[in-house]
């Protein structure tokens, strides 16, 4: 596969920006609640289009991640919040979007014991009580390996377990923090022991320098732990401090990834140049569903 050095952005990554009365509305809410989403702390570029149609993904445990990945926006150092009401506050913001597929997700807390799990297994049950017909999904941290902090999520029995490889094998170390590719891939094997019936997604962004068959060995990777869904999306260079995008891979690589992905068995596979990991996840729980 060609790739090009420090490739210029091409004309199918242009976002058409709408900064609607959903958008500013769910903007003024986020801050009087001190919530925190991904969307804006890893510079999403589809927070327009999401905001504008009341999705959001809330993202717990605070704005400071223990980790540095190479291609990640979230700021970076030693957190000092731990806000145990956060769990009501996400669903009392949850119940006034009147979500019906509710994303969840943190920055890395190496520094607690469990990594944050409680504080996800009590988002969940938060969220359930005030939209009991609203589907949630977790989209965790690997928690260092520690079996026992995974099975405090999943004994809270959340609708998907999110877990992202990132990148293929070769470029884990190179692309990610501390986590590793393996791990990853051990992770969502034992959620799929612990409840076979919570389906298991995954996701990872192009451009970073793999190989076009690496993508698909990464796919039977998925495959080989039963993964059920998978999200394939454009690498963005955040800030000049990231790592810098080798190739724009064009819509037509995209859909041709998709089809290769269904045909591997994967229930739902979301691949385009904007697919983020929650990028229309409530269609992939739906597609999870109707599969199973």
């Amino acid at each position: 596969m060609a790739v090009d050095s420090k490739a210029k952005k091409p004309e199918w990554l242009k976002i058409k920006l709408t900064t609607g009365d959903n958008y500013k509305e769910i903007k003024e809410m986020m801050r009087s609640k001190t919530l925190h989403t991904v969307c804006e702390e890893a510079k999403c570029p589809n927070i327009y289009e999401c905001w504008a149609n009341r999705t959001a993904t809330f993202m717990i445990l605070g704005d400071i991640c223990t980790r540095a990945c190479r291609f990640c926006a979230v700021k970076t150092g030693l957190p000092t919040e731990l806000d145990l009401q956060e769990p009501e506050r996400v669903a009392e913001a949850a119940a006034q979007m009147n979500l019906q597929h509710a994303v969840i997700t943190s920055v890395a807390r190496d520094d607690l014991k469990d990594g944050g799990a409680s504080i996800f297994a009590a988002t969940v049950k938060a969220v359930r009580e005030r939209l009991p017909l609203c589907s949630v999904e977790v989209l965790i941290p690997d928690f260092m390996g520690e079996e026992s902090s995974l099975r405090i999520v999943m004994d809270a029995k959340p609708d998907i377990l999110n877990h992202n490889i990132e990148t293929v094998e070769r470029m884990s170390n190179r692309v990610r923090a501390k986590a590793k590719y393996k791990r990853s891939l051990q992770l969502l094997q034992r959620a799929k022991a612990m409840n076979p019936n919570i389906p298991t997604k995954s996701s990872i962004m192009l451009g970073v320098g793999e190989e076009w068959n690496e993508i698909i060995q990464a796919m039977e990777d998925l495959r080989a732990v039963d993964c059920n869904i998978m999200t394939i999306g454009q690498y963005l260079q955040p800030t000049k401090q990231h790592l810098d995008v080798v190739r724009f891979y064009p819509p037509e690589e995209f859909a041709v990834l998709k089809e290769e992905g269904m045909k591997r068995g994967f229930s739902h596979v979301e691949s385009g140049p904007f697919v983020r990991s929650s990028y229309h996840a409530h269609e992939q729980v739906q597609s999870a569903q109707q599969h199973q």
